[in-house]
Order: C-alpha cells, then structure tokens, then sequence
C-alpha cells in the first residue's frame, strides 16, 4: 500500500469516527474537532517516522550546544 493511500484511508477513517462520535455526543463538529486532533498526531508521528530517524540524537548537527 502507498504512503499516499494509507493517509486517505486514516484520513477518511477518522473523519467518519469523529463524526459518528459527534452523533453520540449530539454535537458533530466536537466530533470532527477531535478527529482532527487525533489525525494531527497520528500524521506528526507517521511523517517523523518516514525519515527512519526517529529519536535519534545527533550531536553533530548542532542539536546541543
């Protein structure tokens, strides 16, 4: 599966949580706001990994002083 598939299908899957969230709460923009908060950190962790380089501190880069 492509990196490009999998984002639209997390996408399109965590905006239909949020809104069937928002349908339980009765308040669907709450639902899509936490799906969107969920997807902004899933997505900030999917990319950091892409780079094989996750945690890794490399002094040599001017990181630390």
């Amino acid at each position: 599966m492509s990196r490009t598939a999998l984002r639209l299908l997390v996408t399109a899957g965590l905006l239909i949580l949020g809104i069937v969230i928002g349908l339980i709460f009765q308040n669907v923009w709450l639902g899509v706001l936490l799906a969107a908060i969920i997807w902004l950190g899933w997505f900030i962790g999917y990319e950091s990994r892409r780079g094989r380089n996750a945690g890794v501190n490399d002094e040599d880069h001017g990181i630390e002083l």
